[in-house]
């Protein structure tokens, strides 16, 4: 499954959307070339006059799609307060941003002591971020009762939105780390479409996944999966995919070759090494580094949601 950011640079602001265009016979050209012929992207109003659309090729070139965890996070708040129209955030949020300098049509230049205020306080919100997504908090988080650690990153919906109509901060908080970005679709998708996730920041002793082991999960036969499934690491400090020798950290049913077990379930293996005659089924880590995993189902079907099917949990082997 390729994924795209079509990204527009300027002085003040950033621009940015996630498109994301699935594998046809695990070839990713046939999405590739249907973007090109179909998606346009102009100002409101401006679609006679719009500029023809430059497509990038960024495979195998390294860029930072990360938010910003220090002071830059409040100059990158502080433009998009400048660009967005001014009721856009709505006077709540806006009075808060106020009290610490950042005002629509104003310059922001806090003095040194407010500087060392804001960065302080940028610097614990994304340790704290972090965290909630390493260890949530409450029960609610996790799919399974009893010891297991597989969690959703959309508590209380995309909105995180608990039953009585309050935001769960928590989730809200972990999920601009995560994820940075949100949408309906995302999360709210019907039986045999759309995509479903679940994330693993433990192995089945409640330990936290060490890049130097070797870890296994096993999959029981009929993943509930219409078009397919697949397992993505990502680093914990950065969320970003985490940086190995293998092009992709990943394993995907959508290649076609992945190795299934003779009773149809599929054992998927996570270490610096991959086990002898399973190099189709592993995922390549990094001694020193701590790592996660994120589970996706592409066109979920009802085993997923009624929870009668349920991936394995991460067991050590090594």
């Amino acid at each position: 499954m390729p994924e795209g950011y079509i990204v527009k640079q300027s002085k003040t602001y950033r621009h940015w959307f996630l498109w994301r265009g699935f594998l046809k016979n695990g070839d990713p050209k046939p999405a590739v070339e249907e973007t090109k012929k179909t998606l346009r992207l102009y100002s409101l109003g401006k679609k006679d006059s719009a500029p023809k659309m430059n497509f990038v090729n960024v495979s195998g070139k390294d860029f930072n799609t990360i938010g910003a965890g220090d002071y830059a996070f409040w100059e990158d708040l502080n433009a998009t307060v400048q660009y967005e129209p001014a009721h856009s955030l709505g006077p709540e949020l806006l009075g808060q941003l106020a009290a610490v300098g950042i005002e629509k049509g104003k310059p922001f230049k806090p003095d040194a002591r407010m500087k060392k205020i804001l960065t302080d306080a940028a610097n614990i919100g994304y340790g704290t971020a972090r965290a909630l997504a390493a260890r949530p908090r409450e029960k609610s988080f996790y799919f399974y009762p009893g010891k297991s650690y597989w969690a959703t990153p959309f508590k209380g919906g995309y909105q995180f939105v608990n039953k009585s109509g309050g935001r769960i901060l928590d989730a809200r908080s972990m999920f601009f780390f995560y994820a940075t970005g949100v949408t309906p679709a995302m999360n709210e998708a019907p039986v045999g479409a759309g995509s479903q996730y679940a994330m693993l920041y433990l192995d089945k002793d409640g330990k936290p996944l060490d890049g130097s082991k070797t870890y296994k999960v096993t999959l029981p036969k009929n993943v509930p999966a219409k078009n397919f499934w697949s397992f993505v690491v990502y680093d914990n400090q950065t969320r970003s995919m985490l940086q190995t020798n293998q092009q992709y950290p990943s394993v995907s049913s959508a290649k076609g070759k992945v190795r299934a077990n003779a009773d149809g379930s599929y054992d998927v293996y996570f270490g610096p090494k991959a086990p002898k005659g399973m190099e189709n089924n592993w995922i390549q880590t990094v001694p020193g580094k701590g790592w996660n995993m994120l589970f996706r189902l592409y066109g979920p079907l009802k085993p997923w949601f009624d929870k009668s099917w349920r991936p394995g949990d991460a067991e050590l082997v090594r």
